[in-house]
This record gives structure tokens, C-alpha cells and sequence, in this order.
């Protein structure tokens, strides 16, 4: 009988697509363990891109403290919510950890969590204060669940009915192009009001101005298209600047660098090293 091979951070750690029922709130689930194998403590270091998104993280076993921005709290919370964020992050776990992540459109977020989201750029909280006592009811049940798939259930059974009942209009096929459903969907509530109301709008579901959310989708869309030219050999910055719309090479490596930290040449080499820090571009990409 052939030997299993051992299990690899890799093996525990994935994606999930949201059900169909939440696909228009939900833009996906990460799952990840390292308590089957533990990482050696340089590789317990996490790096995330600054988002529009934002996210319930809950942690069933191990911690995670926050590194940079140095402005964030800095305590163990075990499901926490954070806003959109305009900074890279980096967290750091002390030991093993098994966590699982829900991310969120931003307008579905306001709508199911009725909060302004502009006041919610750059921050993270506990459940409890930032979405309230519902909420954290569910905070409680999804850490106690005995395995991903429940916690899927009980995420579903919750917000299902909640995005029935608070969906605006439209958002069904908005996971196609949430940005630019996003304007539509303020410039068409704002109608006659002006155009300050619509970005008034877009800036109370979403945290940021229309113009920002449109600068990290191009980022993410640019990266992810030359990833494999990267990995192939055959990449050309240059090219990749102009199909995304950036003034010239300069400018994309700019604007890649406020969004990871990094250049795309940095972060391309990265990814390709398979180092740990970043299992979420890794993932995600």
C-alpha cells in the first residue's frame, strides 16, 4: 500500500465559493490550519493587500496580532471584522492557528451590517462592536462548528435570509463587475441630486471614492493577468502597465507598491518562491 504523504500548510489551506444564495454578498470564504503543521516562526507572518472588501475572520484555534499599520489594536480577538482597507497589512500568529475568513462586497456589507462603511476604512473590531449582538451570536456558533462545512451552513442559514431581506435592487449579477454596480446603483438612488450625493453614496456602502475602488480593481485585475506570464518567463512590465491603463511602467509600479508594499516584480517573485508569508496572494491569484 503506497505511504500517504505528509500534509503541507498548502493541503489546509483553500478557497471556498460562497453557495449561490450569497454569491451577490459574498465574494468568498478562506479556510486555513497550521496546527497540523506548524510553521516555523519567520513563516508565521501574514501579508494582505490593501482591499475594498471587507471581512469576518474567525479564529478557532491560535491568534493573530497586528504588525503594520502600528495605529491598529493590537489584541487577540477571536472573530473579527475588518473594514476596507487603503494600507497593507501584516499580522503576525504566535503559534498555530485555524481560522476561517468570510470577505464581503462592500455595499452588500453595508446593507447587511446597516453601518456607514466610511467609518469603517482602516479599522478592525470585535463582531460584537462592530456589527452588534446578532452578529456575534453567529460569531459564537461558527467558532464553536465542528468542521468548515458547518460553518458554511450556519454562515448561510444567517445571511441568506438577511440579504433577501436588505438586497438592494439589481445586485444579482453584480459579482460580474461590483465597481461598476456599485456607481450605477448610487448614481440611480441619487438621481437628480447631483453628483456629490452619488459619491456621497458610494462612499457611505463602499468606504472609498469611486475613483479608489476603480484603481485597486485595476491593480488586482493587472497583476493577475501577468502572474503567468511571469511564471513562464515571458512577462514584460511595460506591456502589462499599458494593457491596464497605467500612464507608463512607473506609474503601475506605484500604485502596486501603496497597495501590497511591494513592486510587481517583487511581489511576482515572491509568489514564485512559494514563501508562506503571503499564502493569501498565492491563493487568491
Amino acid at each position: 500500500m503506497p505511504a500517504t504523504a505528509p500534509a503541507t500548510v498548502a493541503d489546509t489551506t483553500r478557497m471556498i465559493v460562497p453557495p449561490l444564495a450569497l454569491a451577490s454578498c459574498v465574494r468568498a470564504c478562506v479556510t486555513r490550519s497550521t496546527v497540523e503543521t506548524p510553521l516555523a516562526q519567520g513563516d508565521r507572518f501574514n501579508h494582505f493587500p490593501a482591499t475594498p472588501l471587507c471581512s469576518i475572520t474567525f479564529y478557532m484555534q491560535g491568534e493573530a496580532e497586528v504588525v503594520r499599520p502600528s495605529d491598529l489594536p493590537k489584541g487577540p480577538m477571536r472573530a473579527v471584522f475588518c473594514g476596507p482597507q487603503t494600507r497593507p497589512l501584516l499580522t503576525y500568529n504566535p503559534g498555530p492557528v485555524r481560522l476561517f475568513m468570510v470577505l464581503f462586497y462592500p455595499q452588500a456589507m453595508h446593507a447587511l451590517g446597516a453601518i456607514d462603511l466610511a467609518g469603517w476604512v482602516d479599522r478592525v473590531a470585535p463582531v460584537e462592536q462592530a456589527l452588534g449582538p446578532r452578529w456575534a451570536a453567529l460569531a459564537a456558533a461558527v467558532l464553536e462548528a465542528a468542521d468548515d462545512d458547518a460553518r458554511m451552513a450556519l454562515l448561510e442559514a444567517f445571511l441568506a435570509p438577511l440579504w433577501r431581506a436588505t438586497r438592494p435592487d439589481g445586485m444579482g449579477d453584480m459579482a460580474r463587475d461590483w465597481v461598476r454596480h456599485l456607481a450605477w446603483q448610487a448614481a440611480d438612488s441619487a438621481l437628480g441630486r447631483g453628483l456629490r450625493s452619488v459619491e456621497r453614496r458610494i462612499k457611505a456602502r463602499a468606504g472609498q471614492p469611486l475613483r479608489k475602488l476603480l484603481r485597486l480593481r485595476r491593480a488586482e485585475q493587472s497583476f493577475f493577468e501577468a502572474r503567468d506570464d511571469y511564471l513562464a518567463g515571458r512577462v514584460v512590465w511595460a506591456d502589462v502597465a499599458a494593457r491596464g491603463g497605467y500612464a507608463d511602467q512607473a506609474h503601475f509600479c506605484r500604485e502596486a507598491r501603496e497597495i501590497t508594499g511591494h513592486t510587481p516584480l517583487e511581489l511576482a517573485r515572491v509568489l514564485g518562491s512559494g514563501d508562506e508569508r503571503y499564502w493569501i496572494y498565492r491563493i487568491w491569484t
